[in-house]
C-alpha cells in the first residue's frame, strides 16, 4: 500500500537547483534513510513533504486519511509551556482516553520527570526528547524525521533504534548516524548532483551498491569522453561546410560535451592540518574532586594521560562529562586536587558553546582573518585564509557570505576550521558530529585516526567513537569514573556480558538456596574464569606492552648512539624511567590475569 507518491519534484533557489524531477514512492513498512552532503536540500525536501515549504514543480500526494508525524531538526515550541502540556498536545482529546497520562508515562521513560519545567529552561537534548514524545504519542502511520538523533544521548538513541526496529511504523528520515541507518532502515535514498538514487537495503548494502554505481559511471564517462573526441574531430573538419552537416550529429556533440563535464570526485572537506609537537608529559590528574552541592562529579580522581591517547567520554546526561572538560581546561576550579599540564600541550577546544562565539554580522572570510591571515600547514606549506577555507568547502562566493546566513553544517565546518587552523596538539571535541554530513564525518574521522596528538571526544555517535577512541572514560555518576579499555561497541558488549553473568550468578545462587547478596565467586573460587572485561583487558595490555617496549628500545638506541645532545639525553633518561615503571605495572597485572586464565 502506497502512503506517499512524489512525482517529478523540482526545487531551486534563484539559479541554484537543489533537486530536479525527483520521483519516489513511499510504501507501508518502508524505513527510508536519506543520505546527501550538507547544502543539497535534505531539510528543504522534508519541509516540502510536511507542507512547510513550497516547490517549483511536481506533485506530492499522500494517501487519503493517513496520519503523518513530523519531527523537525529544531522543533518549535512555546518557551513558557511546560513539558507535559507540550508532549500531550496532540493526544488530549483522542480516542485513547487520557492523553496526559500517556504523555506522563512516555516522558518518564525518556527520563523527563519534572513535568512542570518550562520548555524554554530545558537543554537541547531535553526539548528534543519532549518533541519526540509528542510525535510518537500522535501515533503516526508515516513518520518524517529530520536528524532525530541530534542532541540525544546514546542510551536514548539506542532506545529509539530498538523502538523503530520493533514497530511497523513507516519512516522517512534524514540522519548522519550510520549505525542507526544500518539497523533501522530497509531502504536508502541518496541525493547526488540534483538527482535521486534508491537502494533497497540497509546502509551497509547502500555503500556497496553506491561504489558499484560510481564504477559504472566512471566507465560510462570514459566511453563518453572517447565518443566526444571522435565527434570533436568530426565537428572540426571542413568548418566552411558546417551548415550542411547533419543536425543530429551536432546535437549529439553538444549532449556528449555536457555529459563529459560530470565530476565524480567527492566534494569533501580536506583536513591536512598538522599538529604542533607534543612532548611526553601530557597531564596528570592528582586527587581531583568536584561537587555541586550534594552532586559529586569527581571524587579523588587520579590519572596520568599518555602521549597520543584518544579517549571517548560517555555517560548519562548530568553525570559531569562537560564539567570534566572544563576542569581540565581550567575553565572551572576543582574543589580539591588539580591537573599538572605539560609545557608543550596546546589545546584545541570544539564546544557547543563555541558555536555561538561568532559575530553574526561578519563575513566568513573576515572571521577567519581575525585569527590569522596565513595558516602554516606544515614546514613547507603556508595557505592564505581564503585558501585554507577552500579546504573546508567554502568557495570564494561562500566566503563572502555573512555568518548569520550559513546553514548549521556550514557553521560547524567554519568552527572546525577556526579550531584546527591554530595547529593544536590536544583536541577536545564536545559533540562534534551534530549537523555534519556523513562525507565530512568520514574525513574528520580519518584525520583524527592519524592525528599526531591527543584527543578527548564527547559524542553520541557510536560509529564515530568506535573509529576514533582507544578507551573510554565512563561517567557512572556520584563521582565514579570507570576507565574502560576498548571502543564503545566493545564496552556495550561487555556491559551486556556482565549483565548476563550477573543473572546467571543469581540463578546459581537461587538454585543453591543462597541469598542474592552472597558473592557467588566464594563458592566457585577454585574454578573462577576470566570475565569478558578481563579478557579484553589482557588483549589491551599485550598490545600496550608491545608499544611500550618498542619505545623503550628506541630510547635505549638513542642513548647508546652518542649523537644526542645534553637536553635530549636528559629528556630520554627521564622518559625511560617512566617507561620502566609503567611496563613493570602492566606486566604485573598481565601476570595476575594469566594466572586466573591458566
Amino acid at each position: 500500500m502506497i502512503y506517499l507518491q512524489i512525482e517529478e519534484l523540482t526545487k531551486s533557489f534563484g539559479d541554484r537547483i537543489l533537486f530536479e524531477d525527483v520521483s519516489l514512492g513511499v510504501f507501508q513498512g518502508d524505513k527510508i534513510g536519506i543520505v546527501a552532503p550538507n547544502g543539497v536540500g535534505k531539510t528543504t525536501f522534508l519541509n516540502i513533504l510536511a507542507g512547510r515549504e513550497d516547490y517549483d514543480s511536481g506533485k506530492v500526494t499522500f494517501r487519503n486519511g493517513i496520519r503523518v508525524g513530523y519531527l523537525e531538526q529544531l522543533p518549535p515550541f512555546d518557551p513558557d509551556m511546560n513539558a507535559l502540556d507540550y508532549a500531550s498536545l496532540d493526544v488530549k482529546n483522542n480516542e485513547e482516553g487520557n492523553g496526559v497520562d500517556l504523555a506522563r508515562q512516555l516522558l518518564t521513560q525518556f527520563h523527563i520527570t519534572d513535568f512542570e519545567t518550562p520548555m524554554g529552561r530545558m537543554s537541547g537534548g531535553q526539548t528534543k526528547r519532549v518533541a519526540l514524545a509528542r510525535v510518537l504519542l500522535s501515533k503516526p502511520e508515516l513518520l518524517i524525521l529530520d536528524e532525530p538523533t541530534n542532541h540525544l544521548d546514546i542510551d536514548m538513541i539506542e532506545w529509539l533504534e530498538n523502538y523503530f526496529m520493533r514497530q511497523k511504523i513507516t519512516l522517512l528520515m534524514v540522519t548522519h548516524d550510520r549505525y542507526f541507518l544500518d539497523k533501522v532502515c530497509n531502504k536508502i535514498i541518496e541525493f547526488d548532483r540534483g538527482h535521486l538514487y534508491s537502494y533497497d537495503g540497509n546502509y551497509d548494502y547502500y555503500l556497496t551498491k553506491r561504489e558499484e554505481r560510481h564504477e559504472m559511471m566512471s566507465a560510462e564517462l570514459a566511453k563518453v569522453k572517447n565518443l566526444l573526441r571522435t565527434e570533436l574531430e568530426w565537428m572540426r573538419r571542413q568548418p566552411q561546410a558546417r551548415g550542411s552537416k547533419a543536425k543530429y550529429r551536432i546535437d549529439n556533440f553538444h549532449d556528449l560535451e555536457k555529459r563529459s563535464h560530470v565530476n565524480l570526485n567527492e566534494r569533501n572537506v580536506s583536513l591536512n592540518v598538522k599538529s604542533s609537537y607534543i612532548g611526553s608529559k601530557i597531564f596528570e590528574a592528582k586527587n581531583v574532586s568536584k561537587s555541586f552541592g550534594d552532586k559529586k562529579i569527581l571524587d579523588n580522581w587520579n590519572y596520568t594521560f599518555a602521549r597520543y591517547e584518544k579517549v571517548g567520554i560517555v555517560g548519562d546526561n548530568g553525570t559531569g562529562k562537560s564539567t570534566f572538560i572544563k576542569l581540565l581546561l581550567g575553565l572551572l576550579p576543582p574543589d580539591k586536587g588539580g591537573f599538572d599540564i605539560g609545557e608543550t600541550v596546546k589545546w584545541g577546544y570544539y564546544s557547543q558553546e563555541g558555536m555561538t562565539d561568532f559575530d553574526e554580522r561578519k563575513k566568513v572570510i573576515d572571521a577567519v582573518r581575525e585569527i590569522a591571515e596565513v595558516v602554516q600547514i606544515d614546514e613547507k606549506t603556508r595557505l592564505t585564509a581564503s585558501q585554507f577555507l577552500s579546504h573546508f568547502l567554502f568557495t570564494p562566493e561562500t566566503q563572502q557570505k555573512y555568518i548569520h546566513k550559513l546553514s548549521g553544517g556550514e557553521r560547524r565546518r567554519l568552527y572546525l576550521a577556526t579550531v584546527l587552523m591554530r595547529s593544536p596538539n590536544f583536541l577536545i571535541l564536545d559533540e562534534p558530529t551534530n549537523d555534519l554530513d556523513i562525507m565530512t564525518l568520514a574525513v574528520l574521522e580519518d584525520y583524527l585516526v592519524n592525528f599526531k596528538g591527543c584527543v578527548i571526544v564527547v559524542s553520541h555517535d557510536r560509529f564515530f567513537l568506535d573509529r576514533i577512541v582507544d578507551h573510554l572514560f565512563v561517567f557512572k555518576g556520584d563521582g565514579v569514573v570507570r576507565d574502560f579499555p576498548g571502543d564503545y561497541s566493545t564496552y556495550r558488549h561487555c556491559v551486556a556480558e556482565e549483565e548476563r553473568e550477573r543473572r546467571e550468578a543469581q540463578k546459581v545462587a537461587a538454585k543453591n538456596n543462597t541469598t542474592a547478596s552472597k558473592p557467588v565467586w566464594r563458592k566457585q573460587e577454585s574454578v573462577r574464569k576470566l570475565t569478558f572485561k578481563e579478557k579484553r583487558e589482557m588483549e589491551v595490555l599485550e598490545k600496550e606492552l608491545n608499544e611500550l617496549n618498542s619505545e623503550r628500545k628506541e630510547i635505549e638506541a638513542l642513548l647508546s648512539s652518542g649523537t644526542a645532545d645534553t637536553a635530549a639525553i636528559t629528556a630520554a633518561s627521564k622518559r625511560i624511567g617512566e617507561l620502566i615503571e609503567t611496563i613493570d605495572e602492566k606486566e604485573m597485572r598481565l601476570l595476575e590475569l594469566m594466572e586466573i586464565d591458566s
